[in-house]
């Protein structure tokens, strides 16, 4: 993909004025709540020449204070009505990246060549947000850090462990590639309009899985397909891909459900099976 400095010039004037409605196909909910920006802004730490990346900057809440702070941005936006509004309000704060279009077909692991890493943020719309985040994973090794705003529901689901009912393929995949800690919460009254559901403010620190997975991709099908009938043993949610024989020279009782997993474990299952193992139907 390659990336425009800057996009061409509109031939309409500024619209900050107009006001802009909410598109509920894109998932728009602008954030306008000055504290809970004040906090987001306060929890990244833009610094001069960060190499940052945003999804989704609406109506420019955090594009504009993040680009004062760094000198240059890179935004990702769906609704191209909101592209001369970006642009409007940067003008004066430093150098605007526009990619109209969207996040999902973005390729986060060539965007800024000139940096080694990148730092990315957004507020994410809540209908595409987990293949969003799988997406973004992808790229994991060029990335310092992400800040999302996202569902309270999809957070908690990141963040956890074993055995809760929450559990599964995105606590897994989110875990094994970063650290991930929830910040604040963000009540629905900070939007317009309002969401239907709490929202939280999550940082992930992408690092070096703890024991590498030998396959990823077989790691990341393992993982969707147990997940995929949660309520099932093992034996029986892997049929058709593993056998319990490998199972249980990893150390793994097939009689187990997914959920009762740690990551290590899903990485050691992975990590067990050879090519012979791998069943193929």
């Amino acid at each position: 993909m390659k990336l425009p400095a800057r996009l061409p010039p509109w031939h309409h004037p500024p619209m900050n004025h107009i006001p802009h409605r909410p598109r509920k196909r894109f998932g728009q909910n602008f954030l306008h709540d000055a504290s809970v920006i004040g906090r987001i802004i306060a929890a990244i730490r833009p610094e001069p020449e960060d190499c940052l990346v945003e999804i989704g900057p609406g109506q420019g809440a955090l594009t504009f204070p993040l680009l004062e702070r760094a000198g240059r941005l890179v935004a990702i936006e769906m609704d191209r009505d909101l592209i001369p509004r970006l642009q409007a309000g940067a003008e004066t704060l430093g150098t605007l990246d526009l990619y109209q279009g969207d996040a999902l077909d973005f390729d986060f692991g060539s965007v800024r060549p000139d940096c080694e890493r990148i730092r990315v943020v957004g507020n994410l719309p809540y209908n595409i947000s987990t293949p969003l985040l799988f997406h973004i994973l992808e790229a994991a090794p060029r990335i310092l850090d992400m800040h999302f705003m996202l569902q309270r529901e999809v957070v908690d689901r990141m963040r956890a462990g074993p055995g809760s009912k929450v559990y599964g393929r995105l606590s897994v995949m989110i875990q094994y590639h970063c650290q991930v800690e929830r910040l604040f919460l963000v009540h629905p009254g900070a939007f317009h309009p309002p969401p239907r559901v709490e929202s939280a403010i999550v940082r992930l620190r992408p690092r070096p899985p703890e024991q590498p997975a030998r396959d990823p991709a077989l790691l990341s099908r393992l993982v969707a397909q147990a997940f995929s009938q949660r309520r099932k043993t093992l034996r029986n949610a892997l049929r058709g891909l593993l056998d319990t024989g490998v199972m249980e020279r990893a150390g793994i009782d097939p009689g187990q459900r997914p959920e009762q997993l740690t990551v290590a474990d899903f990485v050691r299952l992975a990590n067990g099976a050879s090519d012979r193992d791998i069943l193929r139907i």
